[in-house]
Protein backbone atom coordinates (compact mmCIF):
# COMPACT_ATOMS: atom_id res chain seq x y z
CA UNK A 1 0.00 0.00 0.00
CA UNK A 2 1.00 3.67 -0.85
CA UNK A 3 0.65 6.91 0.75
CA UNK A 4 1.98 10.48 0.71
CA UNK A 5 3.64 12.53 3.08
CA UNK A 6 1.91 15.90 3.49
CA UNK A 7 5.24 18.20 3.67
CA UNK A 8 4.01 20.83 4.95
CA UNK A 9 6.79 24.36 4.39
CA UNK A 10 4.90 27.17 5.47
CA UNK A 11 2.37 28.10 8.49
CA UNK A 12 0.65 30.02 5.70
CA UNK A 13 -0.89 28.02 3.25
CA UNK A 14 -0.74 24.38 1.69
CA UNK A 15 -0.41 23.46 -2.10
CA UNK A 16 -1.45 20.23 -3.79
CA UNK A 17 0.18 19.58 -7.23
CA UNK A 18 -1.41 17.18 -9.83
CA UNK A 19 0.51 13.80 -10.46
CA UNK A 20 1.48 15.13 -13.91
CA UNK A 21 3.59 17.35 -12.31
CA UNK A 22 5.41 14.53 -10.10
CA UNK A 23 5.80 17.03 -7.58
CA UNK A 24 4.56 16.98 -3.47
CA UNK A 25 6.82 20.12 -2.40
CA UNK A 26 4.48 21.90 -0.32
CA UNK A 27 4.60 25.67 -0.12
CA UNK A 28 7.75 27.63 0.55
CA UNK A 29 7.63 30.21 2.77
CA UNK A 30 8.66 33.44 0.99
CA UNK A 31 8.61 36.20 3.72
CA UNK A 32 8.76 39.95 3.20
CA UNK A 33 10.87 40.39 6.67
CA UNK A 34 13.91 39.86 5.36
CA UNK A 35 13.91 43.06 4.00
CA UNK A 36 17.85 44.83 3.98
CA UNK A 37 20.55 44.95 1.73
CA UNK A 38 17.26 44.60 -1.03
CA UNK A 39 16.27 45.97 -3.89
CA UNK A 40 13.86 48.73 -4.47
CA UNK A 41 10.72 48.27 -2.66
CA UNK A 42 8.81 48.55 -5.93
CA UNK A 43 10.95 45.67 -7.60
CA UNK A 44 10.18 43.29 -4.65
CA UNK A 45 6.59 44.40 -4.90
CA UNK A 46 6.81 42.80 -9.04
CA UNK A 47 8.88 39.77 -7.86
CA UNK A 48 6.37 39.22 -5.12
CA UNK A 49 3.54 39.45 -7.31
CA UNK A 50 5.05 37.20 -10.22
CA UNK A 51 5.19 34.45 -7.39
CA UNK A 52 1.50 34.68 -6.48
CA UNK A 53 0.42 34.36 -9.56
CA UNK A 54 2.54 31.08 -10.30
CA UNK A 55 4.49 32.72 -13.13
CA UNK A 56 7.63 30.67 -11.64
CA UNK A 57 9.95 30.12 -14.46
CA UNK A 58 9.75 33.97 -15.00
CA UNK A 59 10.04 34.56 -11.94
CA UNK A 60 13.23 32.16 -11.80
CA UNK A 61 14.88 34.75 -14.63
CA UNK A 62 14.32 37.68 -13.28
CA UNK A 63 15.23 36.90 -9.71
CA UNK A 64 18.95 36.17 -11.46
CA UNK A 65 19.03 39.46 -12.74
CA UNK A 66 18.41 41.59 -9.43
CA UNK A 67 20.93 38.77 -7.44
CA UNK A 68 23.61 40.51 -9.80
CA UNK A 69 22.95 43.79 -8.84
CA UNK A 70 22.30 42.78 -5.16
CA UNK A 71 23.82 39.62 -4.13
CA UNK A 72 23.00 39.93 -0.66
CA UNK A 73 19.31 40.71 -1.20
CA UNK A 74 18.10 37.73 0.70
CA UNK A 75 14.07 37.83 0.20
CA UNK A 76 15.23 37.08 -3.73
CA UNK A 77 17.06 34.58 -3.04
CA UNK A 78 14.64 32.97 -1.17
CA UNK A 79 11.82 33.48 -3.89
CA UNK A 80 14.13 31.91 -5.86
CA UNK A 81 14.14 29.28 -4.50
CA UNK A 82 10.67 28.75 -4.04
CA UNK A 83 10.07 29.10 -7.53
CA UNK A 84 12.48 26.60 -8.54
CA UNK A 85 11.53 24.09 -6.15
CA UNK A 86 7.75 24.55 -7.26
CA UNK A 87 9.04 23.89 -10.99
CA UNK A 88 11.24 20.92 -10.26
CA UNK A 89 14.77 23.28 -10.35
CA UNK A 90 15.51 21.10 -6.80
CA UNK A 91 19.50 21.56 -7.18
CA UNK A 92 18.77 25.42 -8.46
CA UNK A 93 16.36 25.62 -5.11
CA UNK A 94 18.87 24.43 -2.56
CA UNK A 95 21.63 26.49 -3.95
CA UNK A 96 19.53 29.55 -3.40
CA UNK A 97 18.49 28.63 0.04
CA UNK A 98 22.10 27.96 1.13
CA UNK A 99 23.23 31.28 -0.26
CA UNK A 100 20.41 33.06 1.88
CA UNK A 101 21.01 31.02 4.76
CA UNK A 102 24.97 32.12 4.52
CA UNK A 103 23.76 35.22 4.51
CA UNK A 104 21.51 35.13 7.52
CA UNK A 105 20.89 31.87 9.40
CA UNK A 106 17.06 31.57 9.39
CA UNK A 107 14.53 28.84 10.33
CA UNK A 108 11.62 29.09 7.96
CA UNK A 109 14.91 29.25 5.07
CA UNK A 110 16.05 25.79 6.78
CA UNK A 111 12.85 24.23 7.18
CA UNK A 112 12.25 25.16 2.78
CA UNK A 113 15.34 23.96 1.96
CA UNK A 114 14.81 20.82 4.25
CA UNK A 115 11.18 20.52 1.88
CA UNK A 116 14.42 20.59 -0.95
CA UNK A 117 16.25 17.90 0.15
CA UNK A 118 13.62 15.86 1.11
CA UNK A 119 12.56 15.96 -2.55
CA UNK A 120 16.00 15.05 -3.52
CA UNK A 121 15.66 12.14 -0.86
CA UNK A 122 18.53 13.27 0.97
CA UNK A 123 16.64 13.10 4.03
CA UNK A 124 20.06 12.55 6.53
CA UNK A 125 20.49 16.00 5.41
CA UNK A 126 17.04 17.16 5.37
CA UNK A 127 16.83 15.66 9.32
CA UNK A 128 19.72 18.09 9.66
CA UNK A 129 18.51 21.10 8.64
CA UNK A 130 14.89 20.26 9.86
CA UNK A 131 16.23 20.53 13.79
CA UNK A 132 18.73 23.94 13.04
CA UNK A 133 14.79 25.85 12.15
CA UNK A 134 13.50 23.89 15.39
CA UNK A 135 16.90 25.25 17.37
CA UNK A 136 16.65 28.99 16.33
CA UNK A 137 12.50 28.67 16.31
CA UNK A 138 11.77 26.35 19.42
CA UNK A 139 8.32 26.58 18.93
CA UNK A 140 7.88 26.22 15.06
CA UNK A 141 5.24 23.77 14.77
CA UNK A 142 5.39 23.18 11.27
CA UNK A 143 9.34 22.19 11.41
CA UNK A 144 8.70 19.42 13.96
CA UNK A 145 6.03 18.30 11.44
CA UNK A 146 8.50 17.86 8.59
CA UNK A 147 10.75 16.52 10.72
CA UNK A 148 7.86 13.68 11.43
CA UNK A 149 6.96 13.00 7.86
CA UNK A 150 11.06 12.84 7.49
CA UNK A 151 11.45 10.42 10.04
CA UNK A 152 8.45 8.16 8.59
CA UNK A 153 10.75 7.96 5.78
CA UNK A 154 13.09 6.16 7.24
CA UNK A 155 10.59 3.91 9.23
CA UNK A 156 11.70 5.55 12.45
CA UNK A 157 7.94 5.58 13.41
CA UNK A 158 8.74 6.14 17.11
CA UNK A 159 10.87 9.28 16.41
CA UNK A 160 8.11 10.83 13.90
CA UNK A 161 5.11 10.21 16.36
CA UNK A 162 7.58 12.13 18.97
CA UNK A 163 7.93 14.75 16.00
CA UNK A 164 4.22 14.93 15.65
CA UNK A 165 3.59 15.25 19.00
CA UNK A 166 5.49 18.10 19.41
CA UNK A 167 3.81 19.90 16.36
CA UNK A 168 0.65 19.31 18.00
CA UNK A 169 1.21 20.60 21.36
CA UNK A 170 2.51 23.87 19.46
CA UNK A 171 -0.65 23.81 16.81
CA UNK A 172 -3.41 21.66 18.44
CA UNK A 173 -5.41 22.02 14.77
CA UNK A 174 -2.74 21.23 13.08
CA UNK A 175 -5.27 18.47 11.13
CA UNK A 176 -1.94 17.72 9.46
CA UNK A 177 -0.22 15.95 11.78
CA UNK A 178 -2.97 14.32 13.46
CA UNK A 179 -3.27 12.16 9.98
CA UNK A 180 -0.12 11.26 9.77
CA UNK A 181 0.10 10.58 13.59
CA UNK A 182 -2.49 7.96 12.94
CA UNK A 183 -0.30 6.29 10.01
CA UNK A 184 2.65 6.44 11.88
CA UNK A 185 1.02 4.56 14.92
CA UNK A 186 -0.68 1.71 12.39
CA UNK A 187 2.91 1.01 10.76
CA UNK A 188 3.74 -0.10 14.79
CA UNK A 189 0.74 -2.01 15.36
CA UNK A 190 -0.98 0.39 17.41
CA UNK A 191 -4.74 0.61 15.53
CA UNK A 192 -6.57 1.94 18.28
CA UNK A 193 -4.33 5.06 18.27
CA UNK A 194 -4.31 5.40 14.61
CA UNK A 195 -8.05 5.22 14.54
CA UNK A 196 -8.20 7.97 17.32
CA UNK A 197 -5.30 10.01 15.64
CA UNK A 198 -7.14 9.95 12.33
CA UNK A 199 -10.75 11.20 13.37
CA UNK A 200 -9.37 14.15 15.05
CA UNK A 201 -7.57 14.74 11.83
CA UNK A 202 -11.02 14.96 10.00
CA UNK A 203 -12.89 16.23 13.12
CA UNK A 204 -9.90 19.56 12.56
CA UNK A 205 -10.30 19.56 8.39
CA UNK A 206 -12.97 17.10 6.77
CA UNK A 207 -11.60 18.25 3.71
CA UNK A 208 -8.04 16.36 3.56
CA UNK A 209 -8.00 13.21 1.01
CA UNK A 210 -4.89 11.82 2.46
CA UNK A 211 -6.58 11.21 5.91
CA UNK A 212 -9.82 9.26 4.29
CA UNK A 213 -7.25 7.54 2.26
CA UNK A 214 -4.93 6.58 5.33
CA UNK A 215 -8.07 5.39 7.49
CA UNK A 216 -9.26 3.07 4.49
CA UNK A 217 -5.81 1.72 5.10
CA UNK A 218 -6.14 1.53 8.59
CA UNK A 219 -9.33 -0.19 8.44
CA UNK A 220 -8.50 -2.44 5.96
CA UNK A 221 -5.31 -4.04 7.86
CA UNK A 222 -8.13 -4.40 10.72
CA UNK A 223 -10.43 -6.50 8.45
CA UNK A 224 -13.31 -3.84 7.82
CA UNK A 225 -13.23 -3.88 4.49
CA UNK A 226 -17.02 -1.96 3.72
CA UNK A 227 -15.53 0.43 6.42
CA UNK A 228 -12.82 1.33 4.45
CA UNK A 229 -14.51 1.18 1.09
CA UNK A 230 -16.41 4.01 2.50
CA UNK A 231 -13.22 5.91 3.40
CA UNK A 232 -11.39 5.39 0.25
CA UNK A 233 -14.77 6.59 -1.84
CA UNK A 234 -14.50 9.96 0.37
CA UNK A 235 -10.97 10.12 -0.51
CA UNK A 236 -11.63 10.22 -4.00
CA UNK A 237 -14.93 12.32 -4.38
CA UNK A 238 -12.58 15.18 -2.30
CA UNK A 239 -9.84 14.51 -5.21
CA UNK A 240 -11.21 12.38 -8.19
CA UNK A 241 -7.87 11.79 -10.08
CA UNK A 242 -6.28 10.84 -6.41
CA UNK A 243 -4.77 7.98 -7.77
CA UNK A 244 -3.61 6.56 -4.90
CA UNK A 245 -6.39 5.97 -2.92
CA UNK A 246 -8.37 4.38 -6.33
CA UNK A 247 -5.26 1.61 -6.01
CA UNK A 248 -5.95 1.34 -2.14
CA UNK A 249 -9.76 0.89 -3.38
CA UNK A 250 -9.03 -2.05 -5.65
CA UNK A 251 -7.13 -3.69 -3.16
CA UNK A 252 -10.23 -3.69 -0.74
CA UNK A 253 -12.17 -4.38 -3.42
CA UNK A 254 -10.48 -7.50 -4.01
CA UNK A 255 -10.58 -8.73 -0.85
CA UNK A 256 -14.19 -7.95 -0.58
CA UNK A 257 -14.71 -10.05 -3.19
CA UNK A 258 -16.03 -7.43 -5.15
CA UNK A 259 -13.67 -8.54 -8.22
CA UNK A 260 -14.98 -6.71 -11.12
CA UNK A 261 -15.07 -3.49 -8.77
CA UNK A 262 -11.54 -4.23 -7.70
CA UNK A 263 -10.33 -4.89 -11.05
CA UNK A 264 -11.42 -1.12 -12.89
CA UNK A 265 -9.88 0.25 -10.17
CA UNK A 266 -6.54 -1.45 -10.40
CA UNK A 267 -6.27 0.31 -13.82
CA UNK A 268 -5.57 3.32 -11.71
CA UNK A 269 -2.01 2.09 -10.93
CA UNK A 270 -0.67 3.62 -13.94
CA UNK A 271 -1.37 6.99 -12.36
CA UNK A 272 0.56 6.60 -9.68
CA UNK A 273 4.06 7.89 -9.81
CA UNK A 274 5.02 3.93 -9.09
CA UNK A 275 3.63 2.38 -12.13
CA UNK A 276 3.66 5.65 -13.98
CA UNK A 277 7.43 5.01 -14.68
CA UNK A 278 6.60 1.09 -15.53
CA UNK A 279 4.27 2.45 -18.50
CA UNK A 280 5.18 1.54 -22.26
CA UNK A 281 5.00 3.48 -25.02
CA UNK A 282 3.99 1.53 -27.72
CA UNK A 283 2.46 2.90 -31.32
CA UNK A 284 0.05 -0.03 -31.21
CA UNK A 285 -2.92 -0.41 -29.10
CA UNK A 286 -3.86 -1.92 -25.50
CA UNK A 287 -5.99 -4.51 -26.10
CA UNK A 288 -9.71 -3.53 -24.50
CA UNK A 289 -10.64 -7.21 -23.82
CA UNK A 290 -13.51 -7.19 -26.40
CA UNK A 291 -10.95 -7.01 -30.14
CA UNK A 292 -10.93 -9.94 -31.35
CA UNK A 293 -7.40 -11.54 -31.13
CA UNK A 294 -8.36 -13.99 -34.06
CA UNK A 295 -5.29 -13.57 -36.97
CA UNK A 296 -3.25 -10.78 -34.63
CA UNK A 297 -0.35 -11.15 -32.38
CA UNK A 298 -0.92 -9.99 -28.95
CA UNK A 299 2.12 -8.82 -26.97
CA UNK A 300 1.94 -9.26 -22.95
CA UNK A 301 4.83 -7.63 -20.96
CA UNK A 302 5.94 -7.72 -17.57
CA UNK A 303 5.14 -4.58 -15.52
CA UNK A 304 6.19 -6.05 -11.80
CA UNK A 305 8.51 -8.20 -10.28
CA UNK A 306 9.16 -11.57 -11.28
CA UNK A 307 7.10 -13.40 -8.39
CA UNK A 308 3.96 -11.46 -10.39
CA UNK A 309 5.68 -12.38 -13.58
CA UNK A 310 5.08 -15.86 -12.54
CA UNK A 311 2.08 -16.29 -11.07
CA UNK A 312 0.53 -14.38 -13.73
CA UNK A 313 2.15 -16.48 -16.31
CA UNK A 314 -0.47 -19.36 -15.14
CA UNK A 315 -3.20 -17.36 -16.52
CA UNK A 316 -1.35 -17.34 -19.99
CA UNK A 317 -3.13 -19.85 -21.58
CA UNK A 318 -6.66 -17.41 -21.70
CA UNK A 319 -5.14 -15.57 -23.75
CA UNK A 320 -2.44 -17.55 -25.85
CA UNK A 321 -5.87 -19.75 -27.73
CA UNK A 322 -7.30 -17.12 -28.58
CA UNK A 323 -5.01 -14.92 -30.04
CA UNK A 324 -2.55 -15.88 -33.85
CA UNK A 325 0.56 -15.67 -31.76
CA UNK A 326 1.14 -14.51 -28.78
CA UNK A 327 4.74 -12.82 -27.34
CA UNK A 328 5.55 -12.54 -23.95
CA UNK A 329 7.96 -10.16 -22.98
CA UNK A 330 9.53 -11.10 -19.17
CA UNK A 331 12.77 -10.64 -17.28
CA UNK A 332 15.52 -11.95 -18.68
CA UNK A 333 16.41 -14.62 -15.93
CA UNK A 334 13.16 -16.03 -16.50
CA UNK A 335 12.95 -16.56 -20.05
CA UNK A 336 14.30 -20.27 -19.84
CA UNK A 337 11.89 -21.28 -17.33
CA UNK A 338 9.03 -19.40 -19.65
CA UNK A 339 10.23 -21.18 -22.40
CA UNK A 340 9.94 -24.50 -21.35
CA UNK A 341 6.66 -24.04 -19.56
CA UNK A 342 4.89 -22.17 -22.76
CA UNK A 343 6.32 -23.97 -25.83
CA UNK A 344 3.50 -22.65 -27.52
CA UNK A 345 4.05 -18.28 -26.84
CA UNK A 346 7.17 -16.71 -27.82
CA UNK A 347 9.38 -15.93 -24.72
CA UNK A 348 11.65 -12.66 -25.05
CA UNK A 349 13.87 -10.63 -22.59
CA UNK A 350 12.39 -7.22 -21.83
CA UNK A 351 13.60 -4.49 -24.11
CA UNK A 352 12.46 -1.28 -23.67
CA UNK A 353 14.38 0.64 -25.71
CA UNK A 354 12.43 -0.26 -28.94
CA UNK A 355 9.17 -0.04 -28.05
CA UNK A 356 8.35 3.05 -30.12
CA UNK A 357 9.55 1.25 -32.95
CA UNK A 358 8.34 -1.86 -32.52
CA UNK A 359 6.03 -3.41 -35.53
CA UNK A 360 6.18 -6.98 -34.29
CA UNK A 361 2.31 -7.19 -32.73
CA UNK A 362 -0.98 -5.91 -33.43
CA UNK A 363 -1.73 -5.31 -30.12
CA UNK A 364 -0.42 -5.61 -26.10
CA UNK A 365 -1.78 -6.17 -22.82
CA UNK A 366 -0.03 -5.98 -19.11
CA UNK A 367 0.25 -9.21 -17.68
CA UNK A 368 -1.85 -7.29 -14.89
CA UNK A 369 -4.67 -6.68 -16.86
CA UNK A 370 -4.99 -10.38 -17.90
CA UNK A 371 -7.52 -10.54 -14.98
CA UNK A 372 -9.36 -8.50 -15.57
CA UNK A 373 -10.28 -9.75 -19.45
CA UNK A 374 -10.67 -13.00 -17.98
CA UNK A 375 -12.67 -12.95 -15.06
CA UNK A 376 -15.28 -15.70 -15.49
CA UNK A 377 -13.10 -18.09 -16.56
CA UNK A 378 -10.43 -17.56 -13.46
CA UNK A 379 -13.54 -17.98 -11.16
CA UNK A 380 -14.32 -21.14 -12.95
CA UNK A 381 -11.18 -22.42 -12.43
CA UNK A 382 -9.76 -20.30 -9.48
CA UNK A 383 -6.72 -22.75 -8.97
CA UNK A 384 -4.67 -24.75 -11.82
CA UNK A 385 -2.28 -27.74 -12.62
CA UNK A 386 1.69 -26.99 -11.79
CA UNK A 387 2.33 -25.31 -14.76
CA UNK A 388 5.97 -24.46 -14.71
CA UNK A 389 8.23 -27.08 -15.73
CA UNK A 390 11.89 -27.49 -14.40
CA UNK A 391 14.91 -28.59 -16.29
CA UNK A 392 14.20 -32.69 -15.62
CA UNK A 393 18.62 -33.08 -16.04
CA UNK A 394 18.82 -30.22 -13.37
CA UNK A 395 16.00 -32.05 -10.69
CA UNK A 396 17.95 -35.13 -10.77
CA UNK A 397 20.86 -33.06 -10.10
CA UNK A 398 19.30 -31.30 -6.82
CA UNK A 399 17.73 -34.59 -5.80
CA UNK A 400 21.46 -36.73 -5.75
CA UNK A 401 22.76 -33.72 -4.12
CA UNK A 402 20.23 -33.48 -1.23
CA UNK A 403 20.39 -37.19 -0.73
CA UNK A 404 23.94 -36.57 -0.01
CA UNK A 405 23.24 -34.16 2.91
CA UNK A 406 21.05 -37.25 4.60
CA UNK A 407 17.85 -38.67 5.23
CA UNK A 408 14.90 -36.63 3.96
CA UNK A 409 11.85 -34.96 3.96
CA UNK A 410 13.94 -32.01 2.29
CA UNK A 411 12.18 -28.99 3.11
CA UNK A 412 12.73 -25.73 1.76
CA UNK A 413 11.78 -22.71 3.63
CA UNK A 414 11.90 -18.98 3.31
CA UNK A 415 10.93 -16.21 5.61
CA UNK A 416 11.64 -12.29 4.07
CA UNK A 417 11.17 -10.18 1.27
CA UNK A 418 14.31 -8.02 0.15
CA UNK A 419 12.04 -5.47 0.28
CA UNK A 420 12.25 -4.17 3.92
CA UNK A 421 9.59 -1.36 4.19
CA UNK A 422 7.56 -1.38 7.30
CA UNK A 423 4.44 -2.34 5.59
CA UNK A 424 6.31 -5.88 4.16
CA UNK A 425 8.42 -6.28 7.54
CA UNK A 426 4.36 -7.03 8.94
CA UNK A 427 4.20 -10.37 6.96
CA UNK A 428 7.56 -11.36 7.90
CA UNK A 429 7.65 -12.85 11.30
CA UNK A 430 11.34 -13.62 12.41
CA UNK A 431 13.23 -16.70 11.74
CA UNK A 432 12.96 -17.17 15.88
CA UNK A 433 9.30 -17.54 15.52
CA UNK A 434 9.71 -20.32 12.88
CA UNK A 435 10.91 -23.11 16.26
CA UNK A 436 8.22 -25.14 15.97
CA UNK A 437 8.72 -26.29 12.38
CA UNK A 438 12.76 -25.78 12.59
CA UNK A 439 12.71 -28.13 15.99
CA UNK A 440 11.18 -30.89 14.05
CA UNK A 441 13.37 -33.85 14.37
CA UNK A 442 14.59 -35.80 11.32
CA UNK A 443 14.31 -33.32 8.51
CA UNK A 444 16.54 -31.72 6.12
CA UNK A 445 15.86 -27.98 5.81
CA UNK A 446 17.11 -25.96 2.58
CA UNK A 447 17.15 -22.20 2.68
CA UNK A 448 15.40 -20.89 -0.04
CA UNK A 449 16.18 -16.94 0.59
CA UNK A 450 18.20 -15.51 -1.79
CA UNK A 451 18.96 -12.34 0.03
CA UNK A 452 19.95 -11.26 3.81
CA UNK A 453 19.82 -14.86 5.25
CA UNK A 454 23.78 -15.63 6.80
CA UNK A 455 22.89 -14.13 10.26
CA UNK A 456 19.49 -15.82 10.71
CA UNK A 457 20.84 -19.24 9.49
CA UNK A 458 23.28 -18.86 12.22
CA UNK A 459 20.56 -17.89 15.08
CA UNK A 460 18.86 -21.04 14.00
CA UNK A 461 21.83 -23.26 14.33
CA UNK A 462 22.72 -21.25 17.64
CA UNK A 463 19.08 -21.39 19.32
CA UNK A 464 17.79 -24.50 17.73
CA UNK A 465 20.84 -26.37 16.97
CA UNK A 466 19.46 -27.05 13.73
CA UNK A 467 21.61 -26.75 10.47
CA UNK A 468 19.82 -25.25 6.98
CA UNK A 469 21.89 -26.00 4.12
CA UNK A 470 22.77 -23.33 1.94
CA UNK A 471 24.10 -24.04 -1.37
CA UNK A 472 26.51 -21.23 -2.01
CA UNK A 473 27.07 -22.51 -5.37
CA UNK A 474 23.60 -21.98 -6.96
CA UNK A 475 22.63 -18.24 -7.20
CA UNK A 476 19.08 -18.20 -5.96
CA UNK A 477 18.59 -14.46 -7.06
CA UNK A 478 19.51 -14.74 -10.64
CA UNK A 479 19.25 -18.25 -11.39
CA UNK A 480 15.58 -18.68 -11.43
CA UNK A 481 15.58 -21.96 -13.26
CA UNK A 482 17.89 -23.57 -11.33
CA UNK A 483 16.16 -22.67 -8.51
CA UNK A 484 12.99 -24.10 -9.96
CA UNK A 485 14.57 -27.19 -10.51
CA UNK A 486 16.32 -27.43 -6.58
CA UNK A 487 12.16 -26.78 -5.84
CA UNK A 488 10.79 -29.83 -7.53
CA UNK A 489 13.90 -31.75 -5.84
CA UNK A 490 11.82 -31.00 -2.60
CA UNK A 491 9.57 -32.69 -0.93
CA UNK A 492 8.06 -29.58 0.35
CA UNK A 493 8.55 -25.91 1.19
CA UNK A 494 7.16 -23.34 4.23
CA UNK A 495 7.48 -19.98 3.41
CA UNK A 496 6.13 -16.49 3.91
CA UNK A 497 4.05 -14.40 1.28
CA UNK A 498 7.44 -13.91 -0.93
CA UNK A 499 8.53 -15.26 -4.39
CA UNK A 500 9.84 -18.29 -3.98
CA UNK A 501 6.35 -20.03 -2.66
CA UNK A 502 5.17 -19.24 -6.70
CA UNK A 503 8.13 -20.93 -7.93
CA UNK A 504 7.69 -24.03 -5.55
CA UNK A 505 4.15 -24.89 -5.99
CA UNK A 506 4.36 -23.78 -9.87
CA UNK A 507 6.51 -26.78 -10.38
CA UNK A 508 4.46 -29.16 -7.98
CA UNK A 509 6.15 -28.90 -5.01
CA UNK A 510 3.66 -28.92 -1.57
CA UNK A 511 3.58 -25.41 -0.83
CA UNK A 512 2.70 -24.16 2.76
CA UNK A 513 2.68 -20.24 3.37
CA UNK A 514 2.17 -18.06 6.29
CA UNK A 515 -0.14 -16.01 5.63
CA UNK A 516 -1.33 -12.08 7.12
CA UNK A 517 -5.10 -12.10 6.19
CA UNK A 518 -5.46 -8.53 6.19
CA UNK A 519 -2.86 -7.96 3.88
CA UNK A 520 -3.44 -6.21 1.31
CA UNK A 521 -1.22 -8.90 -0.87
CA UNK A 522 -3.92 -11.26 -0.52
CA UNK A 523 -6.01 -11.80 -3.17
CA UNK A 524 -6.77 -13.40 -6.24
CA UNK A 525 -4.06 -11.09 -8.11
CA UNK A 526 -1.42 -11.79 -5.81
CA UNK A 527 -2.29 -14.90 -4.26
CA UNK A 528 -0.46 -18.31 -5.61
CA UNK A 529 -2.44 -20.54 -7.95
CA UNK A 530 -1.14 -23.73 -8.11
CA UNK A 531 -3.08 -26.44 -6.74
CA UNK A 532 -0.19 -27.74 -4.79
CA UNK A 533 -0.25 -24.76 -2.30
CA UNK A 534 -1.75 -24.20 1.16
CA UNK A 535 -2.15 -21.06 3.04
CA UNK A 536 -2.31 -20.90 6.38
CA UNK A 537 -3.79 -17.48 7.99
CA UNK A 538 -3.36 -15.26 10.92
CA UNK A 539 -5.25 -12.12 11.62
CA UNK A 540 -3.70 -8.66 12.60
CA UNK A 541 -3.44 -9.13 15.90
CA UNK A 542 -2.57 -12.35 16.56
CA UNK A 543 0.32 -13.51 16.60
CA UNK A 544 2.14 -16.04 14.34
CA UNK A 545 1.95 -19.34 16.56
CA UNK A 546 -1.25 -20.79 15.57
CA UNK A 547 0.05 -20.79 12.07
CA UNK A 548 3.49 -22.56 12.35
CA UNK A 549 2.07 -24.90 14.87
CA UNK A 550 -0.32 -26.20 12.07
CA UNK A 551 2.02 -25.95 9.17
CA UNK A 552 4.21 -28.32 11.75
CA UNK A 553 1.64 -30.96 11.81
CA UNK A 554 1.51 -30.72 8.14
CA UNK A 555 5.01 -31.37 8.51
CA UNK A 556 4.84 -34.17 11.06
CA UNK A 557 2.12 -35.83 8.87
CA UNK A 558 4.70 -35.98 5.74
CA UNK A 559 7.41 -37.39 7.73
CA UNK A 560 4.77 -40.46 8.62
CA UNK A 561 3.73 -40.98 5.08
CA UNK A 562 8.04 -41.24 4.23
CA UNK A 563 8.66 -43.37 6.61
Amino acid sequence: MQWNLLIKMSPKKEINKTRSQKKNLAELEVSEKYNYVNPPEQLINKLIKLYNQGKFSFLVDRAHVVIRKYPNAIIVWNLLGASAAKIGMLEEAANAFNKSLMIKPDAETFNNLGAVLSEQNNIDKAIEVCKKAIMLKPNFADAYYNLGCLFEKQDKFDQAIKAYKNSILINPDNAEAYCNLGFAYKNIGEYNKAIEASKKSISIKSNIPLAYNNMGIILHDLGKFKEAIQFYKKAIELRPNFALAHRNLSNTFLSNGMLKEGFNEFEWRWQTPKFNLQQRNFTYPMWDGKTTLKDKTILLWCEQGIGDTLNWASRLPFIASQADHCILECQEKLVPLLERSFPNIEVKSEDRSIDSKRADFDIHLPMGSLYKHFIDEILAKPQVNPYLVPDPVRVNYWKERLSSLGKGPYVGISWKSSVKSAYRLLHYPPITEWSPILTIPDVTFINLQYVDFTDDLARVKDEFGVTVHNFEDLDQYGNVDDVAALSAALDMVVSTKVTPPIITSGVGTLTKIANWRQSTFNNILTNPVSSTLEMFDKDTEEPWDGVFNLIAEELSKLKKRNL
